[in-house]
């Protein structure tokens, strides 16, 4: 069976950019992985205008950010994944987390049309341009 993928923009807050979210079987994904305060991937760096997003899996294995704590990645660490196509299916693997954590999130696998169909479906919404 594999995992289901859906991925959120949210609107611009008071303190970041317009973000995603990442939700895989229903459950956010970030939500308890960086301290609270902390911060999705800007969609305008991962779903750049004019060219496919960051979030395309491709047979070379390619690690995405997905989230940092309030105070920077930097200083504590960022919550990225390994993104990896292997056929008919997508790998989210090798995670790293910001060392307060007790364990990463477990490995992921998504049905690549499933996955492909998503990224599209995110890269096509700009709707969140004009929050810009």
């Amino acid at each position: 069976m594999f995992d289901h993928l859906e991925i959120r923009v949210l609107p611009p807050g008071p303190r970041f950019a317009v973000q995603l979210r990442f939700w895989v079987n229903g459950e956010d994904v970030f939500e308890g992985a960086v301290y609270e305060g902390g911060c999705g991937p800007f969609a305008a760096g991962v779903l750049p205008a004019g060219r496919p997003s960051l979030l395309r899996a491709t047979s070379e294995a390619r690690r995405l950010e997905l989230g940092e704590p309030g105070c920077t990645g930097g200083c504590c660490g960022f919550l990225s994944v390994v993104v990896q196509r292997f056929g008919d299916i997508v790998q989210w693997s090798d995670w790293e987390v910001p060392p307060a954590l007790a364990s990463p999130p477990p490995e992921f696998h998504f049905d690549a049309s499933q996955y492909d169909a998503e990224v599209a479906r995110a890269e096509a919404g700009r709707w969140w341009q004009a929050h810009m």
